[in-house]
């Protein structure tokens, strides 16, 4: 009976056991087990859903327009040094890489990975702004989910699965969020409303940007750098989601004679 407790004992605790086989992962902050993520997760949800409206419900929104502006100067920095990260190992080693060069360039690209994991932590903060600034309005369904899922997509892909093929998911991405942080940070100053008439173009390039994604990670998959077919799964059923969602939002705010967003809304 005893070795029979044993034994369902280590299989409990080796469920649990999150190790992954390059050591040097699970000593980056945060990677060593998805606990962090979890209460990351938690806490974020739970206070632009519930927690922070209802602290703000009685409150005038507060005015943080030099802290978002730094915040957006600070974004577009950060999403240009991860571009360049990835253009170098894309312009290096090809779109298509059959041989993966995995020990050559795997540090660098879990370092790419890693700081591309951190961008997605700290753009949870576009939600927090927008709840102190009453604008609930804008966390929408395709926001919250959005957020939650990248992080959620880049802790697992840096923790099991760095492989060249996302390289191209997160460069072209890293250029995206260039371009729009740019934009709202831009937005911040009146005088220069009448020069952003090009954000509905944002939106158009985040659906061209996914379907970019899914015919890459497909053919990367079967003529260049293969990987696992649940992580090929996961890039296809993501990208496609944020598809529907973002040509969803798109219809509903460009097609329309009434067009009243004004805000981030992504």
């Amino acid at each position: 009976m005893d070795i029979i407790n044993n034994t369902q004992l280590v299989n409990i605790l080796s469920a649990w056991n999150f190790k992954r086989k390059h050591h040097y992962i699970d000593d980056l902050f945060l990677m060593d087990s998805p606990v962090p993520l979890f209460v990351i997760t938690g806490t974020y949800l739970l206070f632009v859903l519930k927690l922070g409206p209802d602290f703000m419900k009685e409150k005038s929104p507060m005015k943080l327009n030099k802290l978002i502006i730094f915040y957006n100067a600070a974004q577009v920095l950060f999403s240009t040094y991860l571009f360049n990260i990835g253009f170098q190992l894309l312009a290096t080693n090809g779109l298509l890489n059959s041989a993966c060069n995995l020990t050559k360039i795997s540090p660098i690209m879990t370092t790419g990975f890693y700081l591309y994991l951190i961008a997605k932590i700290t753009e949870l903060l576009d939600t927090v702004f927008f709840v102190l600034r009453k604008k609930q309005n804008q966390v929408t369904f395709l926001h919250v989910y959005h957020h939650t899922a990248m992080l959620w997509n880049t802790w697992l892909s840096v923790k099991y699965d760095s492989t060249y093929t996302l390289v191209f998911l997160g460069t072209v991405n890293s250029l995206i969020h260039v371009l729009m942080y740019a934009y709202y940070g831009l937005s911040s100053f009146p005088s220069m409303a009448k020069y952003l008439w090009w954000k509905k173009y944002l939106t158009s390039m985040q659906l061209i940007q996914f379907l970019l994604v899914m015919v890459h990670a497909v053919a990367n998959h079967y003529y260049g750098c293969k990987i696992t077919k649940l992580a090929l799964s996961l890039i296809l059923l993501n990208s496609s989601i944020f598809l529907v969602l973002f040509s969803n939002f798109y219809v509903k705010s460009y097609t329309k004679v009434s067009r009243n967003i004004k805000d981030k809304n992504y």
